[in-house]
């Protein structure tokens, strides 16, 4: 499996395929895959921490650490695979909709090179899209 080769769907069938070949869907409830995604988030969290820029970098450089670093991603992408299927929510079109809000927040004439909040040059009587 590539990238560039792979749809959402066929991620979600593999994971769910896992799943359900072990019994494990009766473990598989919103909470617990949600819980269990900030736990992955925080393993991948251990590579950057206390590291500066140039650090992480050098340390990228590695193909064994970035190796690693994938594997932790992928459990990251697994869990959250998992909870957008036990949840019914279509990722494709959830990202899809989702960047046209932040480009509704985010117009490139105010916020080209800014790494600023979209509340920091929009008026208060421009209510905008406000879906965090």
């Amino acid at each position: 499996m590539q990238d560039d080769q792979t749809t959402i769907h066929e991620l979600k069938d593999l994971v769910r395929g896992f799943s359900r070949e072990r019994n494990w869907e009766q473990f598989h409830h919103p909470k617990d895959l949600a819980l269990a995604l900030v736990c992955e988030v925080g393993e991948v969290l251990e590579y950057f921490r206390y590291r500066t820029h140039e650090e992480i970098q050098k340390h990228l450089d590695d193909v064994k650490t970035r190796q690693e670093l994938g594997h932790e991603f992928a459990d990251c992408l697994w869990l959250l695979l998992r909870l957008a299927d036990v949840c019914q929510v279509d990722l494709a079109h959830s990202l899809q909709e989702k960047v046209g809000l932040a480009a509704i927040k985010y117009p490139v004439e105010q916020s080209f090179g800014r790494p600023d909040k979209y509340t920091s040059y929009q008026s208060p009587a421009d209510d905008g899209a406000r879906s965090d």
